[in-house]
């Protein structure tokens, strides 16, 4: 007998939790709580499907607990949602109605099922997240340097850029010890690290923020990374082909990425130097190469091989 598969869709916000269950077909508020989120999973079994929009961490107690019931869930883009809630029609907007129509989407769309948690990438995705932040500050405040009009207010800057490098220097040193000490997380840094232009910081965000590296098509991992190239193309318009969505901090690593491997004599400096001679412009041909060195990576993550065990030449 199969049992067929039970569609929840869930509104979160910072306080409440609005659910609907196609099974019981009514509307619900609970606390966005422990002890509420647990005592609603336990009604729920392994054949239900939860769907609800990411929302950073106001979703973080429903995802664990779904997690610990082995609850299968997926968390979408906000505007994927929106855009499925246009298209049906529902042009009406409260918290119940979100939770219905992501029930919806969730039997129409059957969206991939998140996968199980690794605490040690969860680790470095969030390692990885704080440093972004700091660099961010020290970038401003280093403008902000350049900008001072006295020499006592550059001073104070200096010295606040002094402990922003100090802390950077600090979770650069968790990392690298975090990534060292799980083998699986220092094997596939291994890996990663034998391409031409993958230095530390691509390396991070791509373990961080790209676990389906090795697991999935090519033209899906581009997609994930917002690397593949959409037709805008309308009857007897053609439009040029552009990027779109994905994952934008793997972007910006696999793009700075492709800026080190074309200043290196290899295979990708050759293929640059093609595109350009071509006519291409210097950011498209950069983006081109950013999408070879992920599909390159896939297959190396997929084979467990090395980029000389791969390249040989």
């Amino acid at each position: 007998m199969i049992i067929p598969l039970r569609y929840v869709g869930i509104d979160v916000s910072k306080q409440y939790l609005d659910i609907f269950d196609e099974v019981l077909g009514v509307p619900e508020r609970i606390a966005n709580a422990t002890q509420a989120i647990t005592q609603l999973v336990a009604r729920w079994r392994c054949e239900t499907l939860v769907v609800f929009e990411a929302t950073g961490v106001y979703d973080l107690e429903l995802r664990e607990a779904l997690r610990q019931a082995g609850i299968r869930f997926a968390r979408i883009n906000p505007a994927r949602a929106r855009d499925f809630a246009r298209a049906s029609g529902r042009l009406a907007k409260t918290d119940p109605i979100d939770a219905r129509m992501l029930a919806a989407f969730a039997r129409a769309m059957q969206p991939v099922s998140e996968q199980l948690a690794d605490p040690a990438r969860n680790t470095l995705a969030k390692l990885a997240k704080r440093r972004d932040q700091l660099v961010l500050m020290r970038a401003q405040e280093k403008t902000r340097r350049s900008e001072a009009e006295d020499h006592a207010m550059a001073g104070r800057i200096s010295r606040l850029i002094e402990v922003l490098d100090s802390e950077i220097a600090e979770i650069e040193a968790d990392i690298s010890a975090l990534i060292k000490a799980e083998p699986e997380i220092s094997d596939d840094a291994q890996l990663m690290r034998s391409l031409p232009g993958v230095g530390p910081v691509a390396c991070m965000q791509l373990i961080a923020q790209m676990p389906e590296l090795g697991k999935v098509g090519p033209k899906q991992v581009a997609a994930l990374a917002g690397l593949a190239p959409f037709n805008v193309d309308s009857g007897a318009f053609r439009g040029k082909r552009k990027i779109a969505g994905g994952r934008k901090r793997v972007r910006d690593a696999l793009y700075m990425a492709a800026l080190n491997a074309v200043r290196r004599a290899s295979p990708f400096k050759t293929f640059y130097s093609r595109l350009r001679q071509a006519g291409k412009p210097a950011k498209l041909a950069l983006i081109a190469v950013a999408r070879k060195l992920l599909t390159v990576l896939n297959a190396m993550m997929r084979d467990r091989k090395s980029y000389l065990q791969t390249n040989p030449t």
